[in-house]
């Protein structure tokens, strides 16, 4: 009777053939190249991705705010037009004759057609008189006492500020009432710093 104690032997494995073993090595090494270069393959079309939508956002800033130097130089000619028409109150007007009011109407037709070809750049005016105080865009050049507004109003505007496109081409300057009720917070900007200037923030000074 045979030994029921011994141990039944293990199935011994077939080896490979040599040129099997070595296929499914070059298999193996395949499908890992395969891999690697489907990740590389991505990570470069993510990359062209967001190269074209950078380039796309440069080309619209560039087309914005190409004429943001020509644009600054061209809002003193406007605030020199706006002087000599507020220059003429309606008394002198009344008075003035004829040539007078001719020479008044041409220079704010200069105006109204100087300012329609700023704004069809980008370019508009910021009167902020009634606004809350916006360091972005305005400059603050002195407070004034007054009860009946919140803190923070703007009521006074000693020069129109001017913005091309969202950035700031030109602060208003202001005066700040103080003394009324605390305003309400402003909502937070997403606009970066710039250097501060004359004690107060300007940001996004192109």
């Amino acid at each position: 009777m045979a030994d029921e104690t011994a141990q039944t032997p293990e199935p011994t494995v077939p080896e490979l053939d040599p040129v099997v073993d070595q296929g499914l090595q070059r298999i193996a090494a395949l499908e890992k190249e395969t891999g690697d270069l489907k990740d590389q393959l991505l990570r470069t079309l993510a990359d062209m991705e967001n190269l074209r939508r950078r380039t796309e956002r440069e080309i619209a800033d560039a087309r914005t705010y190409a004429v943001t130097n020509f644009a600054r130089d061209i809002v003193g000619a406007a605030d020199n037009l706006t002087r000599a028409i507020a220059a003429v109150d309606a008394e002198a007007r009344a008075t003035g004759g004829e040539a007078l009011i001719s020479l008044v109407e041409g220079v704010e037709l200069t105006e109204r057609e100087l300012m329609k070809a700023l704004e069809k750049h980008g370019v508009s005016r910021v009167d902020p008189t009634g606004e809350k105080f916006d360091p972005n865009f305005h400059q603050a050049m002195f407070e004034v006492p007054d009860p009946s507004v919140p803190a923070g109003t703007v009521v006074q505007v000693m020069q129109i500020g001017f913005k091309i496109g969202e950035r700031v081409l030109r602060p208003a300057l202001v005066g700040v009432g103080r003394g009324g009720p605390k305003a309400a917070p402003a909502e937070e900007t997403t606009q970066p710093e710039a250097p501060a200037e004359n004690g107060r923030k300007v940001d996004k000074t192109v």
